[in-house]
């Protein structure tokens, strides 16, 4: 299966994050090296605006045949127009259509090899339109509070109940940004990530860490340097 890892430059939350080193190693080179071990990976394509992000990919063996476009590159651009534009380039390239993909999001660098082969074989064991890796929710979704425009702490949901034990609520899963992995036409067609066909690949929070700032970094060296979670 394709892989595709988007990656553009401009970050402004964390200016050079996709190439800063995390445990010796770049960011994306993590989701890069994990892919490439794959044994359902066929093809590892990095989708970037960026030269020192296509540069640094290329020489961690991944593939970036050409750039992506401005207008697929801005803050405001949905990443899901740019997996396509990749899929339909390589489709033009090679003359094959490209049914299914798998997306690696490099701010989740510690999914493993096992992590994609394994929610790649859900995806074809149960012929889903898409499968989206997970971890277990902190908290339950009836905890939730927002802060009024008086300034007073109320339920974020109607009618939940607050004060119940965390044992007594169902177990609820958020989405940790790890691996994505759709049915191309479907992809297109309904432009959305979620339909009555998506599984859930479930992985533990140590695997789970998602890079957005500072803390977030600090908290995946943390993870990475525990020897369990040495790949």
């Amino acid at each position: 299966m394709l892989v595709i890892i988007p990656a553009r430059g401009g970050s402004k939350g964390l200016p050079g994050k996709n190439v800063r080193p995390l445990g010796g190693v770049p960011l994306i080179g993590h989701s890069i090296r994990a892919a490439l071990g794959a044994d359902r990976v066929s093809r590892v394509v990095v989708s970037t605006d960026d030269d020192e992000i296509a540069r640094v990919s290329i020489e961690l063996g991944a593939e970036v045949p050409f750039r992506r476009p401005p207008e697929l590159a801005g803050d405001d651009s949905m990443v899901m127009d740019a997996y396509l534009y990749t899929v339909d380039r390589l489709a033009e390239e090679t003359g094959a259509a490209i049914e299914a993909f798998c997306a690696l999001l490099p701010t989740a660098p510690l999914r493993t090899t096992a992590d994609i082969d394994a929610a790649i074989d859900l995806f074809r064991s149960r012929r889903a339109d898409s499968v989206i890796s997970v971890t277990e929710a902190p908290v339950p979704p009836a905890w939730y509070r927002r802060i009024d425009d008086r300034g007073v702490l109320v339920d974020y949901f109607p009618d939940s109940d607050a004060i119940s034990n965390r044992q007594e609520h169902e177990q609820t899963y958020v989405p940790n940004g790890a691996i994505y992995i759709f049915r191309t036409e479907v992809l297109r067609s309904t432009r959305q990530y979620y339909t009555d066909r998506t599984h859930p690949y479930v992985m533990p929070r140590e695997r789970s860490a998602d890079i957005d700032d500072e803390l977030d970094f600090a908290w995946a060296e943390l993870l990475l340097a525990r020897p369990s979670e040495r790949r």
